[in-house]
């Protein structure tokens, strides 16, 4: 019991410091209920015990939360390794770098790990076309995608070579409006490509890519900044679920909260 009060106590810490440094999301949300059912048990751990453990819907309860925790921790160690499972050949000519928030008009520390993972590939590979993809959300002073391209350019990338999507407000549509920006330079669905995500975010991405019709996917998986590990695992676990239920992330009945979910922090806490 000393453990679990412990972790209790830690992720509550962990639980403020989300609340005071990030935006209201997904993530955050399993995280902070994480956080308050294991706090619930510490304190009434006695109470619960002899409940979960009694004849009746308290044990009924017991095995799914059982069960329902055995899958879900399935699901996060497929998403911890799946991202390292597709690696590039060295033959992509074009890379597409999928956007992941900015702070007003600079990108966000998940979204810089992308583009110095896509910078380094492409100084190694002067010949591939890159592609900067993501709309403007709501608490962005720029479009992602033209945010994502003045960053490889002021680490050296030519100009000429970084062409910015900035209209998709999705996975899907950051898939499927590259894929019209590469036909203006003589590419096409059949091109060899790789697309840059952070690892957690690689496998259900590269499932994108092929209902956008691209025909030879490989990835480029970026590291996630130690503070986001937990929330991002945890909701992509849910994400990838979601996937292979509804085959989207536009439609479904979990669509509408997301959109609430991603609402601004500032907005949110007044």
């Amino acid at each position: 019991m000393t453990l679990l009060t412990i972790l209790a106590v830690a992720l509550v810490v962990y639980s403020i410091g989300l609340a005071l440094t990030s935006n209201f999301n997904m993530g955050n949300l399993v995280v902070w209920l994480l956080a308050a059912m294991l706090t619930c048990y510490v304190i009434w751990h006695k109470s619960l015990h002899a409940w979960f453990h009694s004849p009746g819907i308290g044990r009924f309860v017991w095995w799914i939360l059982v069960v329902g925790g055995v899958v879900y921790a399935l699901l996060v160690g497929f998403v911890a390794v799946s991202g390292y499972t597709n690696p590039p050949t060295g033959q992509e000519k074009a890379i597409i770098v999928l956007g992941a928030g900015l702070r007003r008009d600079k990108p966000s520390t998940l979204l810089r790990y992308r583009l110095d993972k896509a910078y380094a590939y492409a100084v190694e590979h002067p010949d591939v076309l890159v592609v900067t993809s993501g709309g403007q959300g709501r608490d962005e002073w720029v479009p992602e995608g033209q945010a994502m391209r003045d960053y490889l350019i002021q680490k050296g990338l030519d100009p000429d070579r970084v062409v910015a999507e900035n209209a998709s407000t999705s996975t899907e549509e950051n898939f499927a409006f590259s894929l019209e920006l590469m036909r203006q330079y003589g590419l096409d669905e059949n091109t060899p490509i790789a697309y840059v995500s952070n690892a957690f975010h690689c496998y259900r991405a590269g499932c994108y890519a092929k209902l956008a019709d691209f025909t030879t996917v490989t990835s480029l998986p970026a590291s996630t900044p130690w503070r986001s590990v937990l929330p991002c695992y945890l909701r992509e676990a849910l994400a990838l679920a979601y996937y292979w239920v509804f085959k989207t992330s536009s439609s479904g009945p979990m669509h509408a909260m997301v959109g609430f979910l991603d609402l601004n922090k500032r907005f949110f806490y007044k």
